[in-house]
């Protein structure tokens, strides 16, 4: 749990690899606003259409070799963003980041579904939701500091380094990270056979799901803070501290939904639809402002916990949903579904932001939520059926 917790740390950590060093480039570089954008966009884009390719990889060769690649691919990123001195260069970085985070969700599920027993499992996809949230709120703190300790180059040094210290321990412990690949005889008859989970109305049901519920988390993540701001006057800095807070609530939640994860493993879908249910409600009393300013502030921070509580569940619900030897190729598709609502979500929201329409953006990220919960209870429907 440990080990796959930490390799789900360092993927999260590459999200941000970028984002976190935007002002820097500004001031660099000169780069606009839609240049910036423009390389969180190349980011997902290739992690979703790589993700939804490298679950045959994994089911073929095994987990093992493609995470050791993947870290590789950071290294290799860290090292391309740190010698960058042209916009294409940093394009570079950001294909070389999107290709090594592609793997993570087949890899690591199909660790954890083989290696880990089946009544540890709601913890282990507990560990494995709150090591990726620690990633996250470890790349803005490490990159920061290493900016300011020297120079943005350095800290992209400092990262390829870490980077390579993850991989070396990975390596040394690989005993613990041994799978079976699911082999097939090379044929067309074969080749079919991969496929024949795309078949599955479940396996696209888990896909709308991750899509649906990743584009109110990218509304949280990339507009919460001038949301609060211009809808409630909250400070800058207040907004801010509730968005971190919203994170690490988010964190706790995780936490605490392995246990429920672990206690109620018939009822995943339920769990899921119940806690999406409470956290759409809070998004939309954080439109209303009806609690105030602080009231607003600590109901955005429980929409985290809520989120959080359901994600072990989640997971155990796409497992349940998962065909035996397609582990890999199944998660593969279905969290590709997230990438596509981290690329879509600010496309589509940046427009609300711009014709100034906060509360739609926040009313309407609640009501997408709401579909993410159909979209869960539609799948555990089909998962009992079957």
């Amino acid at each position: 749990m440990g080990l796959v917790g930490l390799a789900h740390a360092s993927s999260h950590f590459s999200h941000l690899l970028l984002p976190v060093m935007f002002p820097v480039f500004m001031k660099e570089f000169g780069w606009s606003f839609s240049e910036l954008g423009l390389l969180s966009t190349v980011f997902f884009v290739v992690s979703g259409v790589g993700q939804a390719t490298a679950g045959f990889v994994v089911d073929r060769l095994g987990a093992r070799p493609v995470m050791w690649s993947s870290v590789l691919l950071f290294v290799l990123a860290c090292l391309a963003a740190a010698h960058a001195d042209s916009y294409p260069t940093m394009v570079l970085a950001a294909v070389l980041a999107g290709m090594g985070n592609c793997a993570f969700h087949p890899v690591d599920f199909t660790i954890l579904n083989q290696r880990v027993s089946t009544p540890r499992l709601g913890y282990a996809f507990s560990v494995h939701g709150l090591t990726g949230n620690l990633g996250w709120a470890a790349a803005p703190v490490f990159l920061t500091f290493w900016t300011a300790a020297a120079d943005w180059r350095t800290a992209y040094l400092a990262a390829a380094g870490l980077y390579a210290g993850i991989l070396v321990l990975l390596v040394l412990q690989k005993e613990h990270l041994l799978t079976t690949p699911h082999r097939q005889a090379s044929s067309a008859s074969a080749t079919e056979s991969d496929l024949a989970f795309t078949r599955l109305p479940v396996v696209w049901w888990c896909f709308a799901f991750f899509l649906l519920s990743t584009m109110t988390l990218a509304v949280v993540q990339n507009f919460s803070v001038p949301i609060l701001k211009a809808l409630h006057g909250i400070p800058l800095e207040m907004a801010s501290m509730t968005l971190t807070a919203y994170m690490l609530c988010g964190a706790v939640g995780m936490l605490a939904g392995g246990f429920v994860a672990a206690r109620y493993p018939g009822h995943s879908d339920r769990v899921v639809a119940l806690c999406l249910t409470a956290a759409a409600v809070c998004m939309a009393l954080c439109a209303s402002g009806i609690f105030g300013q602080m009231g607003t502030l600590v109901v955005l921070a429980a929409t985290g916990f809520a989120v959080g509580v359901g994600g072990p569940s989640r997971d155990m619900m796409i497992k349940k949903a998962t065909p035996k030897g397609a582990t890999g190729r199944v998660y593969g598709l279905v969290y590709s579904g997230l990438d596509v609502g981290f690329a879509l979500a600010p496309v589509v929201f940046g427009y609300f932001m711009d014709q100034g329409w906060y509360t739609a953006t926040l009313l309407s990220a609640a009501l997408i939520l709401l579909f993410s919960v159909g979209a869960a209870l539609g799948v555990g429907q089909r998962t009992r059926s079957a």
